[in-house]
């Protein structure tokens, strides 16, 4: 069964948008009629000039300093008039070593990158998003809802943001859903170098993840708030 979605006339801010999910999800709300406000730190690579099109912006901005979060946010209202969904993409992967031997300094860059910039994203547009009837999709992880050997800090990290989104959701009942979504390995062209001899057909792909990110902002999940939704693929 082909499932199409109409998010014409709202506007969506990707944070993350240089990476794979992040660029995915951004297309996904284009090609369903969104306007889209692409964000990240770094400039994306962007060899189909996307970030040319009519009706799609992007802005750099470090997710993880309040003032920039401040700005972008400010910037895309301005620029487009409203804002309705916000997808917390930012995010990344550290770990290979165990609690007695991980530097502190990666325990701060987890946690900034994977929570903070959720944090300081969903801070600064919920006033916004609560003037639309908006939404937060926020990306947890599988890994999260248990302990593990090597990458503890990380899975603490996406504890939090699932944590974080529950609260959101209950903080604003009846004006901004919010939910999260939480992938196992995702096939990304970084994990397939990591993970050399996997088996890569068994992972989520950028472009289904983004599916799922997207029928949490639409109306077909109006009732839907406060989830932790598996995007597991086969893994």
């Amino acid at each position: 069964m082909d499932v199409t979605f109409d998010f014409d006339g709202t506007v969506a801010l990707v944070t993350g948008a240089s990476g794979t999910l992040g660029g995915a999800i951004a297309r996904a709300f284009h090609e369903a009629g969104a306007s889209v406000a692409a964000a990240d730190v770094v400039e994306p690579d962007d060899e189909d000039d996307f970030f040319e099109t009519e009706g799609v912006r992007f802005y750099e901005g470090d997710f993880t300093d309040e003032d920039d979060v401040a700005r972008v946010v400010d910037e895309v209202v301005s620029d487009f008039g409203r804002l309705d969904h916000l997808a917390n993409i930012a995010g990344t992967w550290r770990g290979g070593t165990p609690i007695g031997e991980t530097d502190a300094d990666t325990f701060d860059f987890l946690f900034d990158v994977n929570l903070k910039t959720m944090f300081l994203a969903s801070k600064h547009a919920i006033p916004h998003l609560r003037e639309t009837e908006g939404s937060v999709v926020s990306v947890s992880a599988r890994s999260s809802l248990e302990g593990g050997e090597g990458d503890g800090i990380y899975r603490a990290s996406k504890a939090g943001v699932r944590l974080l989104t529950e609260t959101i959701a209950e903080e604003n009942r009846g004006d901004v859903r919010a939910n999260a979504v939480m992938p196992s390995v995702i096939d990304t062209p970084m994990n397939r170098e990591m993970m050399a001899d996997a088996d890569f057909d068994s992972w989520v792909k950028p472009a289904e993840i983004a599916r799922t990110v997207l029928a949490l902002c639409s109306d077909a999940t109006p009732v839907t708030s406060g989830a932790a939704v598996p995007v597991y693929g086969e893994a």
